[in-house]
């Protein structure tokens, strides 16, 4: 049963993340949204060439969700110019994925997407 949860988990995001990603493949080469899937949490990033060394990728976090079992909930968090993450205050928890997915696409706060 955990394992198929998990299996949903990630393709909720995989599919999230598509809505994301600019559809033009060569703009993707300049700026793409990717994600990592660890440990019940999941780290949303934006995907650029560095300025300096433009043939480097550097991943930038803007977005994480964590999975509390005992709690059975997801809370969400922003990264802070500060670099640090913090609790998204306005929609801190949900019961469900997608509710947060949906938060972070809105974007009302512009603390995910600028």
């Amino acid at each position: 049963m955990e394992q198929k949860n998990i299996n949903i988990q990630e393709q909720y995001l995989k599919t999230f993340i598509e809505t994301l990603r600019p559809q033009d493949l060569e703009i993707r080469k300049q700026v793409d949204i990717g994600y990592s899937w660890q440990n019940n949490t999941a780290i949303l990033f934006e995907i650029r060439p560095k300025w300096d060394h433009p043939e480097e990728l550097m991943n930038t976090e803007f977005a994480k969700i964590r999975y509390t079992k005992t709690q059975k909930e997801y809370k969400l968090y922003w990264m802070r110019g500060t670099g640090k993450w913090e609790i998204y205050e306005p929609f801190p928890t949900a019961t469900n994925l997608q509710e947060l997915l949906n938060v972070i696409k809105e974007d009302a706060h512009s603390c995910f997407f600028g």
